[in-house]
């Protein structure tokens, strides 16, 4: 083990119960971990600037890091209300011609917001940007065939999401055209 590996781990145990304590009040369990994970992989990369009294520059990160969270989830929020109020505008005026392929997009943003944040980057990065397998395996960080097998997985996870929103709108199958363009 290198020296620094050595002084970030000392690092590590004297000060994680402190710092997961400060995220644990301030966000649920798992939000708390992931900042607190968060945190120290930052503090890793970063490992020369972090000063010897680390816990206000660890709890500093972990609260920038919650609050980008909580921006996300609003963002996110604030879409999905949106959609939902499309589609429910659409509906109550009698879905008619242009209108059904409107409805079918509505559903399939409120499914793809639906997704965990990983699923929906990896559906983006192929379908809306654009990218191959093999380069939007170098933007997260994973071979191309992992990224290919994290691809199926969201598209299944996807189309299980329409499906459902489907049959919750009472129709029989999912908007097909969007479905076939994934």
């Amino acid at each position: 083990m290198g020296d620094d590996q050595r002084r970030f781990t000392e690092m590590y145990r004297r000060t994680h119960s402190v710092v997961f304590a400060y995220a644990c009040r301030r966000a649920g369990y798992d939000d708390a971990r992931e900042a607190t994970d968060e945190a120290y992989l930052i503090a890793w990369r970063k490992f020369d600037a972090v000063p010897v009294d680390s816990v206000p520059w660890l709890i500093v990160t972990v609260r920038n890091i919650l609050s980008d969270l909580y921006r996300r989830d609003r963002r996110q929020d604030v879409l999905v209300d949106r959609l939902v109020d499309a589609r429910t505008a659409l509906e109550s005026n009698g879905v008619e011609g242009a209108d059904v392929a409107a409805l079918e997009r509505v559903v399939v943003l409120e499914a793809v917001a639906s997704l965990s944040d990983s699923d929906r980057e990896v559906l983006l990065l192929t379908v809306w940007d654009g990218l191959t397998h093999r380069q939007a395996s170098k933007v997260v960080g994973c071979s191309p065939a992992t990224f290919a097998v994290r691809h199926h997985r969201a598209r299944r996870r996807l189309e299980a999401a329409l499906a459902d929103s489907s049959a919750a709108a009472g129709h029989s199958n999912t908007p097909d055209a969007e479905r076939n363009r994934l």
